[in-house]
């Protein structure tokens, strides 16, 4: 199963988000954007540079103005072919020259810019140096909700990576456990994800008995026993969209106890997706989750949010956490997947992501949430 190619972004497209964000940044009182090579970059132009090295890669966005493309001259053909090169203009520097110079021309000498937070140090500072009155502010502190709403093409990618992810697990919930190493079965998964057309495994955990109480444990040595809990959170990119799921398998008969806390995280699980509704506050996510957990005596046991935005990247806004007021809105696409960690014993963990819809939320993961045995 590798499913259909999706439809391309056109240039139309990428300028669409381009003008959005050049039009939300001026809202947001900002001079413009400056966006780095990364996930942002490749979100509104298409472009992702062969290699980040240190020459200075750079996409400049202001209201009312075209948007500008500073790129190494010897990266400028790779850039023209970029689905998005079209709808901006770019501006290249040779080695010599001084790109940060040229980025200052196109700058508000006094400008407060918004900088994607993967932007280097070392092009920041040039540029702070070159235009000693401007200021900066992290895109995720200025525009956190940016990307956060997906359009009905981006919706469609998700879906299919998160299909992928299930068949994933319909296939390793069918080998063998007992005896393997935890990164064996890490393997195997990393394998199935690319099988279903991933492109790129971000993290494939597997964490058996005791250190699945480690919410994020890597997979390693362990040999798997009859009688472990067994947490399996994996995902990564497929068509250039992410996917995340977490399910907790037990290998053999799970005991009174293990059944009990699995019970509870699935309720949990439940009330926080029952909870996913347009206007709802990010934070509501959390406490309808967490509120099962803590009414049962295992509050404590919760040590991490109930979730996170997912889109071109596996984590990123929104968070679903207790002090996050960013309302809901329609097209938001987020994990929702509580936990249980008993140190020195066993972690259980539910996930899967939901999108915003008008009138509730639709799950994009719907592999059997309840106890699974493996052998």
């Amino acid at each position: 199963m590798t499913g259909t190619a999706p439809v391309p972004f056109t240039a139309d497209d990428y300028k669409a988000r381009m003008d959005r964000a050049a039009r939300q940044a001026a809202d947001a009182g900002l001079a413009g954007l400056l966006v780095a090579p990364g996930p942002d970059l490749v979100w509104l132009t298409g472009y992702a540079p062969p290699a980040v090295t240190e020459r200075l890669t750079l996409l400049v966005l202001a209201a009312g103005r075209e948007p500008v493309l500073v790129v190494p001259t010897l990266e400028a053909p790779d850039a023209e072919k970029a689905t998005g090169a079209p709808a901006l203009v770019l501006s290249d520097w040779t080695d010599g020259k001084d790109p940060y110079a040229l980025t200052a021309a196109l700058l508000d000498a006094q400008g407060r810019f918004g900088v994607s937070d993967n932007a280097w140090a070392l092009h920041l500072l040039g540029l702070q140096k070159t235009l000693p009155g401007t200021s900066y502010v992290s895109l995720t502190e200025a525009l956190p909700m940016l990307r956060a709403v997906k359009d009905a093409a981006e919706l469609e990618r998700l879906a299919a990576a998160g299909a992928a992810a299930d068949a994933a697990f319909e296939e390793i919930r069918n080998v063998r456990f007992s005896g393997r190493r935890e990164s064996e079965v890490a393997a195997d998964l990393a394998a199935l994800l690319r099988r279903f057309g991933h492109s790129q495994v971000d993290f494939t955990i597997v964490a058996s008995g005791p250190n699945g109480a480690n919410p994020h444990h890597e997979a390693g040595d362990r040999r798997i026993e009859r009688g472990d809990m067994v947490v399996l959170d994996f995902g990564g990119l497929r068509d250039g969209y992410g996917s995340d799921t977490s399910r907790t398998v037990h290998v053999g008969e799970p005991t009174e106890e293990e059944r009990r806390v699995h019970d509870l995280v699935r309720e949990a699980q439940e009330a926080g997706f029952r909870a996913v509704r347009p206007g709802a506050a990010c934070q509501d996510v959390d406490r309808a989750a967490r509120a099962v957990i803590a009414d049962a005596g295992y509050g404590e046991y919760f040590i991490h949010r109930t979730g996170h935005g997912i889109g071109v990247t596996t984590h990123e806004p929104p968070y679903m956490i207790e002090g996050e007021e960013q309302p809901l809105v329609p097209g938001m696409c987020f994990s929702v997947e509580p936990g249980v960690y008993l140190p020195g014993r066993f972690g259980v963990r539910i996930e899967d992501i939901v999108t915003v819809t008008e009138d509730g939320g639709r799950r994009l993961n719907d592999t059997e949430r309840g106890m699974v045995t493996v052998d």
